[in-house]
């Protein structure tokens, strides 16, 4: 599943549902496709993201396997991740517009 976040005035990004559902649920929402923020609420809801990732490791804290092993995933930082729906909601902040998730 893909979820997309949408605003007035940027790009939409489209995540993996996983790892929206675990972003919305570090912004304090129930993690529900669809859903929103009303303007009034993505500072909060910036403010909660911005805060956790800045307390997220950076580095994986499990061993990735053998360097040889095709099926050997990439780690991707929560920072990474979330970087794209961090510019849309201070995007939403400054302009003043929901944020809608489908």
């Amino acid at each position: 599943m893909l979820v997309t976040f949408k605003s007035d005035q940027y790009a939409n990004i489209t995540l993996f549902g996983d790892v929206a559902k675990s972003l919305l649920k570090i912004m304090g929402h129930s993690g529900s496709v669809p859903g929103s923020f009303r303007a009034e609420d993505v500072p909060a809801a910036l403010q909660k993201l911005s805060q956790a990732i800045s307390l997220a490791p950076q580095t994986p804290t499990e061993p990735l396997g053998d360097d040889n092993d095709d099926d050997n995933e990439q780690y991707v930082s929560l920072r990474h991740r979330a970087l794209p729906l961090i510019e849309l909601l201070e995007s939403a902040k400054k302009n003043q517009s929901n944020v809608m998730w489908e």
